[in-house]
């Protein structure tokens, strides 16, 4: 007799680790690097794409980040289609994030270093609002 695969139960950290074991296979498939661009187009510390790219982790990865990992992490139409299969499995009805994701792009700055972690993080933290907001206001244009 064939031996059946097993179902992960909806909701639970099996199903979770199941997506999350997609994304970082995909993610080792990539250049170096990856995981510092995915920190830079959410907007987030490295640490947070650690926690939500490791089956280690049981956080979940939020809906609204999915085009955002789709796109930078340049998933094939089949890796889209088995994570959002595993994702569907994880949290049920949960609607992701409209899939027409605009396309992002990796900026590299050079910025002075404070010597003071905080100052430097302060300055991190004013690009990234900054530039998200930028972006909030063309994209409402852009309806």
């Amino acid at each position: 007799m064939a031996k059946m695969e097993r179902i992960p139960e909806a909701g639970s950290e099996e199903a979770i680790r199941a997506y999350k074991t997609i994304l970082s296979q995909v993610i080792d498939q990539r250049p170096s690097g990856m995981r510092q661009r995915l920190a830079d187009a959410l907007g987030k510390h490295r640490s947070f794409v650690t926690q939500i790219s490791s089956p280690a982790y049981s956080i979940p990865i939020p809906s609204k980040h999915l085009p955002s990992i789709f796109s930078v992490c340049h998933f094939s139409q089949a890796e889209r289609d088995q994570f959002m299969a595993a994702y569907h499995q994880a949290h049920p009805g949960k609607a992701p994030a409209a899939s027409g994701s605009r396309r992002t792009r990796h900026v590299s700055l050079i910025v002075p270093d404070f010597g003071d972690d905080k100052q430097n993080a302060a300055l991190d933290r004013a690009i990234n609002d900054f530039i998200q907001k930028i972006t909030s206001i063309a994209g409402k244009g852009s309806g």
